[in-house]
């Protein structure tokens, strides 16, 4: 991989279906307050630690969760809340049919399809959805696109394949790390921290 400007990555605020334990995927589900509060919070935090992020290119997923945190995040930073771009490979993976439903659902509806999926997380495809492999063809795409300093609000399954790509990590250790929605996470020289 070449060398990557730094990036910063921010997962969107909680959602009511976070809370739930629902698959969320590309349904357009809105922040709840607790989403809005860690969006205010990421956004002071990288104003503090990183002020230089103000002059970054600003990209979100077009989801209304991450474009909400975006614009709270902006807010806090002191900038004008809509003035970002939005990239649809930046896109949630799609659970497909199971989207909407929980853990609990799916062991219900299908156990032989989860038992599958917990086999193969990477490569599993959900019924009428996407697996982790394809989500990273087009999370790499968007990344070697990445000229300048970024700030990117996105989702937890794009955050981890993010990991796995710029960190060298194996493909199951990086999608089963848990992806915080009250931090912030910097890319800089092929290692990451959070604030």
């Amino acid at each position: 991989m070449a060398i990557l400007p730094v990036l910063v990555f921010i997962r969107h605020g909680e959602t009511d279906w976070n809370v739930e334990g629902r698959l969320q995927g590309q349904r357009d589900i809105p922040l709840n307050d607790t989403g809005r509060a860690q969006a205010r919070r990421n956004g002071t935090a990288i104003k503090a630690a990183m002020p230089a992020a103000v002059d970054f290119d600003f990209v979100a997923s077009p989801l209304s969760r991450s474009r909400e945190t975006m614009e709270i995040v902006r807010a806090a930073m002191g900038l004008p809340p809509q003035t970002y771009a939005t990239d649809d490979r930046l896109k949630e993976l799609t659970f497909g049919a199971w989207e909407g439903l929980t853990d609990e659902d799916l062991r219900a509806v299908n156990a032989e399809l989860v038992a599958a999926r917990a086999k193969d997380k990477w490569g599993f495809l959900p019924p009428g959805g996407e697996s982790y492999r394809i989500l990273s063809e087009r999370v790499a795409d968007w990344l070697a696109g990445i000229v300048r300093p970024t700030f990117a609000v996105s989702h937890g399954g794009v955050g981890r394949v993010l990991r796995r790509m710029i960190l060298g990590l194996d493909p199951l250790a990086a999608i089963s790390m848990a992806f915080p929605q009250d931090r912030v996470l910097a890319f800089k020289d092929g290692r990451e921290t959070w604030i």
